[in-house]
């Protein structure tokens, strides 16, 4: 049975219900941990008409991958509830995590897979077509667009490396500097050795006839023809729950915005946080992300495992020794006793 209804406490919150959380609380489930994972419900690539690049699921949309992910990890016992997480607090044996509709839980461990925002720039129509014909990733798209005429919006130092890129899937692509300067030195030299077009000035927007893209429309009314826009967003990483730890977003060594810094397995400076997908990797594509999910969940379980095992430890020892602080506190009991009784 499908519930929002949450417990009191949990092994491990997952923060996020996308690809790498998904796989995160599945691994989790299968692992017979108590485990839910809250997704917010705003996939970043919900405009998508198919994710691309992923093994036996090739251009599956990606609400209906996300569906079959809830069922699979609801089948091994794990919840997956709708809700948005707020803030986390770190407590001596755990967390509580609160979310925005006066909720809470409690939970020993956080696997943090809020994902990623694009911040576009503001060029009319840009949004609107976000996922369709303008694209981002010639691994995620480019198929889709091959052999068209491609237009590669300059945003940022990564710009004329996207243009190279999409020159694999198209011989007809123009870069539009936009508000950057145009190419110089080696950068102008390998568009020009590419056969790849550049154009000056600023796009005010696209042109669309009919809810299809025929063209980008420059400041000066020019419009040059294009089926397709490749524009390198600014991605910023979902890090309002991990501030609430302490933890704060870095700028990308790339340039190509903000992420949450963690070590290869996940791990974070904060004990029992972990982190998975595009909050601390922003090119991983769903594959990826899924992995990095299913990596941090199995480091999860070892964690809690060693925790276990030092409590079962400590108990047995209690047992195994009459001279332990438990016994001695009883002896010490029953001194006491036999003084007030005048023994």
């Amino acid at each position: 049975m499908v519930t929002d209804q949450l417990r009191d406490d949990y092994d491990v919150v997952v923060v996020g219900g996308g690809a790498a959380g998904l796989s995160g609380a599945l691994m989790l489930a299968r692992a017979r941990r108590s485990v839910v994972a809250i997704d917010a419900g705003a996939p970043r690539n919900a405009p998508a008409a198919g994710v691309h690049g992923l093994l036996a699921r090739e251009g599956t949309p990606p609400g209906e991958l996300l569906e079959r992910g809830r069922t699979e990890v609801r089948g091994y016992g794990g919840q997956v509830v709708t809700g948005e997480v707020v803030a986390a607090v770190r407590e001596a044996d755990g967390f509580t995590v609160a979310l925005s509709d006066g909720r809470s839980v409690r939970a020993r461990r956080l696997l943090v897979t809020t994902g990623l925002v694009d911040e576009l720039p503001d060029v009319g129509g840009l949004r609107e077509r976000w996922g369709r014909d303008v694209i981002h990733c010639p691994y995620c798209h480019g198929w889709e667009v091959r052999d068209q005429p491609i237009g590669v919006l300059a945003t940022g130092p990564m710009s004329v490396h996207q243009a190279l890129l999409f020159r694999q899937w198209s011989t007809d692509v123009t870069f539009f500097s936009h508000t950057m300067p145009s190419p110089t030195g080696a950068e102008a030299e390998q568009l020009a050795a590419r056969g790849i077009r550049v154009v000056d000035g600023e796009v005010a927007a696209l042109e669309v006839v009919e809810d299809r893209l025929v063209g980008l429309r420059l400041s000066d009314g020019t419009v040059v023809l294009r089926a397709a826009v490749a524009v390198q967003s600014r991605m910023v990483a979902r890090g309002a729950v991990l501030a609430s730890l302490g933890l704060q977003p870095a700028q990308h060594p790339s340039g190509a915005g903000e992420y949450i810094p963690a070590d290869p397995t996940g791990r974070v400076e904060v004990p029992g946080v972990w982190l998975a997908g595009n909050v601390t990797d922003l090119v991983a594509q769903v594959g990826a992300a899924a992995a990095a999910g299913a990596g941090a969940a199995a480091q999860i379980n070892a964690d809690l495992i060693a925790e276990e095992t030092g409590q079962a430890v400590a108990a047995f020892r209690a047992r195994q020794d009459p001279f332990s602080a438990e016994s001695e506190t009883r002896v010490s009991e029953l001194v006491m006793g036999d003084r007030r009784h005048g023994l």
